[in-house]
């Protein structure tokens, strides 16, 4: 918010960090509005901001954060959310060291360390650190410490780098503490004499060793320049120079150079002497003594290049993080726009399932009206367009059900050149190069067909209509270089299919951006910015890659990465086109969103089923534990209530005999789909769908479970986790709560399961309740509205209360809070329930139906507070009165 210039100068703030300030609503914190601040606060954060120095202040007691943009840079991922942020919780991992800093400095205290060592956090994960860090107390207008001032420099390249030389320069004095040793115990590698006046060079034992010649070769002495022979070419040039100086000046010699071993490596050596003369000043002897340096001097070339390559390393460091960092952004905010466009197609099926089962059924009822046919093909293929659009919002999302099977690159491509000349008219010449030899790839045959010819019809677009389109499939080998910087493929065996154009080709900061949802440089009208970003997505999620290359004037290539399978290619199979009716079957219909459940009823029924319905799994639950005839189950794969689509599956399944699960959804998240694939066994209808795609998937299922009932019946007794291949056990951990809606109108009457009436009474006689309620008045409200209902309840405070009551009385209902003082009320009710087994508990919390119990209670039920009477009298159907007994 913009302020006069009066107010304490925060007007004339400037810098992003100063806008971020003025912008924070700091009347949620403790400091309070900004236009009422301390002078001796806005002037501090004049100066913070003013300052090129990583500053941060710390404002009262919780040490609320304000700093610069110099410490925004250093805070990194952390910020902006340190910005108003009390310091313990902006860095919970050093918060004893903050409160230290915080208790010191507002005491009047300062703090300083040199190259202070702290464990900080980073991408989620501890790393050392080493900081400069100053702590200053700041005074209010008062005079008083209010705040901390604290400079922070981080030097850990700076102390790295120092403990990477103090390391070099110690392995640099063991080595030269070494070499003093052999000196002093003379371990040398020989004594040497050159005869100035005959050039030649005689030696002792070691001497001949260390120049590989014969011991009494050299002890008579050999030609001077066979000795040098076996010196390093490099080297040859500057011995000759220093000998010739050393007899020149009368200086003593010292010459480093490499001899070559028998072995052919070179040692480095040290030769030290000094040449004689005879009294009319001529050279007539030169002798000396060769000392083993070589490991003095491998140590000194791996300091010299630790030295000369520490820049470059520290610089290829950085560019690498930064790479690292921008590669995880783009991957974060195609994850969140992935979930965004995944949520909203599934909403957007719900909607169209609706308007499409009731335009087909309006077109079974419209006769040969032809107006109103036209109509409703019109409607449909509207319909049929935003499925298309929502099967590419998921395709992109990576939310989308695949059929993978092994296919043959060849086979497909060459089954797919009619549509592709189709598609592109023509003006268009294709170009199809398949190696002979192409690799098999696991894909979704129809997801990749569409992949493929999305891609070729962008390069018709591309090409404006007139142009070489060429397809190509071959076989690559990927090593680590090619894979470096696409974390997305690793180093292996891929089959490659390319789609290129020779059009207009693309500039670079369009490139950037055509896999992003939405994005299209096509006029309005023209196109929906979805195909890139589907074969994107759906490349993603069959753990492949794609490739995009392109360059003004030269035309695009896009490039689809697959990893080689090396199984068999997989048989196709013919589809039955026949949509058949029911023969008077029954489908338990599972569907929360009641005008989608209506429109599958009347589907059904229109089909010759008869169709038992329920809003939630809760709900259906009753009917699958009941003795209601089940021959199949429908059901959502999202659902509210505890009771998930795959765990009611399983339950269905070990019915006798088993009931087979047909699933269905417009958006399959990890219910029954993992790793992008739909579990195995699993049978789903995507939403939306047609009658005749129903009543195919219907038969299907049905006839599938009454071959597995024939090959092989699972009796009654059948052990939880242990079910039919319509639902693998992969499926089963995913049982989570959430409220349950009241049933509709339309929802059948859910039967009472056999172990619903514990006990049974002669009419007239009121259930009795065991209220548990530690709140008296809470505990009024609840015994009149009990006894209103015509029940019999004993009102008590705790746990500890009712306990006692249980032996010497039957009740047929626990109805108790969760939070009691003592003993739990999810611990009370497993007490009586190993007493009398057979009642009924509710369960009843503050914490609404999301409250944790801990392991679950057999047949107990979580009610919300505050209480919906509706509801309660639901779950007390069978026991208010006769007349609501099974309903």
């Amino acid at each position: 918010m913009p302020f006069p210039a009066h107010d304490h100068g925060c007007s004339g703030w400037r810098g992003e960090m100063a806008q971020r300030i003025s912008a924070f609503d700091w009347a949620a914190t403790g400091l309070g509005a900004i236009e009422n601040w301390p002078r001796s606060l806005t002037a501090t954060v004049q100066l913070l901001l003013a300052s090129p120095v990583p500053l941060v202040l710390l404002w009262g007691k919780p040490g609320y954060m304000i700093y610069n943009d110099a410490y925004a840079v250093f805070a990194g991922g952390r910020h902006p959310y340190l910005l108003g942020c009390p310091v313990e919780h902006g860095w919970p991992e050093v918060a004893d060291f903050n409160r230290h800093v915080m208790a010191t400095c507002l005491a009047g205290g300062t703090l300083s360390y040199r190259d202070k060592e702290l464990v900080l956090l980073r991408d989620g994960k501890p790393e050392d650190v080493w900081m400069d860090l100053y702590y200053s107390p700041v005074a209010d207008d008062s005079g008083a410490p209010a705040g901390v001032l604290a400079v922070v420099v981080e030097t850990t390249t700076r102390v790295l780098t120092e403990r990477w030389r103090q390391r070099a320069e110690a392995e640099l004095h063991e080595t030269n503490e070494r070499l003093q040793l052999a000196l002093n115990t003379g371990t040398v590698l020989g004594t040497w004499v050159l005869d100035v006046r005959t050039g030649k060079v005689s030696g002792d034992e070691r001497f001949a060793r260390t120049f590989s010649f014969r011991q009494e070769e050299a002890a008579k002495g050999v030609e001077r320049h066979a000795a040098v022979h076996m010196i390093h070419p490099d080297d040859q040039a500057l011995n000759d120079q220093l000998t010739a100086e050393a007899i020149r000046t009368r200086q003593p010699f010292r010459a480093e150079f490499r001899i070559r071993r028998p072995d052919g490596d070179y040692i480095w050596v040290q030769a030290n002497g000094q040449c004689e003369f005879d009294e009319h000043g001529e050279p007539t002897r030169f002798p000396g003594v060769l000392i083993d340096i070589h490991e003095r001097k491998i140590a000194e070339q791996s300091l010299r290049q630790l030295t000369e390559t520490l820049e470059q390393r520290v610089a290829d460091a950085l560019a690498a993080r930064a790479l690292a960092e921008e590669q995880l952004r783009q991957a974060q905010k195609m994850e969140a726009i992935g979930s965004l466009t995944g949520g909203v197609a599934h909403d957007f099926n719900n909607v169209l399932q609706v308007i499409n089962g009731n335009l087909q059924m309006l077109a079974a009822d419209a006769g040969g009206h032809p107006a109103t046919l036209r109509r409703l093909s019109a409607a449909t293929d509207a319909v049929k367009r935003g499925a298309k659009l929502a099967a590419h919002l998921l395709a992109f999302a990576r939310r989308q059900p695949l059929s993978p099977t092994v296919l043959n690159p060849r086979r497909l491509l060459s089954g797919m050149s009619e549509m592709l000349h189709r598609a592109l008219g023509e003006t268009v010449r294709i170009d199809t190069v398949l190696n002979d030899d192409l690799w098999n790839v696991q894909a979704d045959r129809n997801q990749l067909e569409n992949a493929l010819l999305n891609l070729a019809i962008n390069a018709r677009d591309a090409m404006q209509g007139d142009g070489t389109l060429t397809v190509r499939a071959a076989n690559r080998v990927l090593d680590t270089t090619f894979c470096q910087d696409k974390p997305e493929l690793s180093p292996g065996e891929y089959v490659v299919f390319s789609v290129a154009d020779s059009g207009a080709g693309m500039p670079p900061e369009i490139l950037q951006r055509v896999f992003e949802p939405f994005f299209t440089t096509k006029p309005d009208g023209h196109g929906t910015g979805l195909g890139l970003s589907m074969v994107f997505g759906f490349l993603r999620q069959s753990g492949g890659h794609t490739l995009i290359e392109s360059e003004v004037g030269r035309g695009t290539t896009v490039s689809l990465f697959f990893p080689r399978c090396c199984e068999a290619e997989t048989s196709e199979a013919v589809d039955d086109t026949e949509a058949p009716s029911g023969g008077g079957e029954t489908i338990l219909v599972v569907e929360d969103d009641a005008d989608v459940r209506l429109t599958a009823v009347e589907m059904l029924a229109q089909l010759g089923y008869k169709v038992l319905t329920a809003s939630s799994g809760d709900a259906a639950i009753e009917f699958i534990e009941s003795d209601v005839p089940i021959d199949l189950l429908f059901t959502d794969v999202v659902m509210p209530g505890k009771i998930k689509s795959v765990e009611l599956a399983q339950r269905a399944a070990t019915r006798s005999p088993a009931v087979p699960t047909l699933f269905t959804s417009g958006y399959a998240r990890d219910e029954i789909v993992h790793h992008g694939k739909l579990d195995a066994g699993i049978t789903l209808l995507s939403k939306p769908y047609r009658r005749d795609d129903l009543a195919r998937k219907v038969r299907g299922v049905l006839r599938a479970g009454a071959a597995a009932a024939a090959g092989m019946a699972l009796p009654a007794s059948v052990a939880e986790g242990q079910i039919a291949a319509c639902v693998p056990p992969a499926a089963y951990d995913r049982v989570g709560e959430s409220s349950q809606e009241s049933r509709p109108p339309e929802v059948e009457a859910i039967p009472q399961t056999k172990s619903s009436l514990a006990r049974a009474r002669s009419p007239g006689t009121p259930a009795r309740v065991l209220l548990v309620e530690d709140d008296m008045n809470s505990r009024e409200a609840f015994n009149d509205l009990l006894n209103a209902l015509g029940l019999d309840c004993t009102a008590v405070g705790s746990a500890e209360e009712a306990l006692p009551l249980v032996p010497a009385q039957h009740f047929d209902i626990l109805f108790t809070d969760l939070t009691l003082p003592g003993m739990s009320g999810d611990c009370l009710a497993r007490a009586m329930l190993r007493q009398q087994p057979g009642i009924r508990v509710l369960l009843v919390s503050g914490y609404g139906k999301s409250a944790q119990i801990g392991d679950a209670i057999p047949g107990a039920r979580l009610l919300g507070k505050p209480l919906d009477i509706a509801e309660l009298r639901r779950e007390l159907a069978g026991w208010i009165d006769h007349t609501e007994e099974a309903s």
